[in-house]
């Protein structure tokens, strides 16, 4: 039987025909978009352009041009993501952005900031380094396994809260399970507590709905390199007008408008010393690229996107979980995961520390020459496959043949 067409309507027996924009080197699989990116063509060029433009003339640029076009770009972003451009600061990366919320929050000894056992490495390490700097602590919560409802994860969290909280950090998409998280009914509910929430939304752009005009956090921080397919180096934090005044920069540099303008939050971090900008100003040709996917309209685009995404990655649970007998733990719906899926593998599989490759994906890469991530959670190895437009069927094909083969080779000891 077809999986393929047994499982989804969409058409995944080629990549899409917006997938030939992107230069990928030839003869490599590559199922990863989640971690990097890439960009394509399109994204590329506009990003040359900006570079070009500012070395032409870069005292005009930076002192006259550089303001007015951040905001014309920064208009572009915060209309796609639902907020006013005036609560929207561009950042390199997520990682940046909760780095400014950690150095901005006011805590005290005694006092807590509540995480989850599926977020991001970077993001737990920000959070207890900050909280052990004036004696508070980080409370990590685990949530249910299999997760089968929303009200089971933001019933964990509610119950997990104590008149110590100060704040809820919480992944819209993880980064190691790829589950969309309920992130709209947990703001409702930490709201009715009276406890500020943080979204950790590197994955989220086009994934999944972002309107922070109705979502009820009060601060977010995104990547743009990574599903937008933006340059690297971009990404935005957007914060609550409440908090705006209480927001520090990580770089210290002069503050103020270059250009002479009327004070604005955003003034210190605009301007951290000499930088190339070309990457934030080629944040609307990302967008445009969208339009193009569909045809002339934006939302089209990133619909065709997410469908053939998703259902690549279904694809790949459902060979994945045949494969080895074991059973993803989020629900088989585009509500809980998009583009990109984790799916646990067999003991056999050796655990790795931090900064060491696993074999297998190692094998995997050297062998196959297969893009894809492993990462370990609750004791267990995980592969992460992810796929954006340019991938197809016949790419899950190789890679679930490849890892039969390597799978073999691990529970042999070969």
């Amino acid at each position: 039987m077809d999986v393929a067409a047994a499982i989804t309507p969409v058409s995944i027996a080629a990549p899409h025909p917006m997938g030939s924009a992107w230069s990928l080197e030839p003869g490599v699989t590559f199922l990863n978009h989640g971690s990097f990116g890439p960009s394509p063509q399109p994204v590329l060029q506009a990003r040359e352009d900006w570079s070009r433009r500012i070395e032409r003339e870069p005292m005009d640029f930076f002192v006259r041009r550089l303001e007015p076009e951040l905001d014309l770009a920064r208009e572009r972003l915060a209309a796609f993501v639902g907020a006013r451009p005036a609560d929207l600061l561009f950042v390199d990366n997520a990682t940046f952005g909760m780095n400014i919320v950690a150095r901005s929050l006011t805590l005290r000894s005694g006092d807590e900031v509540l995480l989850n056992d599926h977020e991001y490495g970077a993001v737990l390490r920000i959070w207890r380094a900050r909280c052990d700097e004036v004696g508070a602590r980080v409370r990590i919560v685990r949530f249910p396994e299999p997760l089968t409802s929303s009200a089971d994860l933001v019933d964990t969290l509610r119950d997990a809260l104590t008149p110590s909280t100060r704040l809820i950090v919480l992944s819209h998409v993880t980064s190691q399970t790829a589950t969309i998280f309920p992130v709209r009914a947990v703001c409702e509910m930490a709201h009715a507590q009276g406890v500020p929430v943080c979204i950790d939304g590197p994955h989220a752009p086009c994934v999944t709905e972002i309107d922070l005009s109705r979502l009820g956090c009060d601060y977010y921080t995104a990547s743009c390199h990574k599903w937008l397919s933006a340059p690297f180096g971009t990404g935005f934090l957007w914060v609550h007008p409440r908090h705006q005044k209480s927001l520090r920069p990580v770089v210290t540099s002069w503050g103020g408008s270059l250009a002479g303008r009327s004070p604005h939050w955003h003034d210190e971090f605009n301007w951290s010393g000499t930088r190339d900008y070309a990457p934030f100003l080629a944040i609307p040709a990302a967008l445009d690229f969208f339009t193009e996917v569909g045809a002339g309209n934006f939302d089209r685009g990133v619909a065709a996107f997410r469908a053939h995404g998703h259902a690549l990655a279904r694809l790949a649970r459902h060979k994945v979980e045949a494969l080895t007998g074991l059973a993803c733990p989020i629900p088989d719906s585009p509500d809980w995961y998009g583009p990109m899926i984790s799916l646990p593998l067999p003991e056999s599989v050796p655990e790795t520390t931090h900064g060491q490759m696993n074999p297998l994906q190692q094998r995997l890469w050297e062998a196959h020459r297969i893009e894809t991530p492993l990462v370990n959670w609750r004791g267990r190895r995980w592969v992460r496959v992810s796929c954006h437009l340019y991938n197809s069927a016949a790419d899950i094909e190789q890679f679930t043949k490849a890892l039969a083969e390597e799978l073999e080779r691990f529970s042999s000891g070969a």
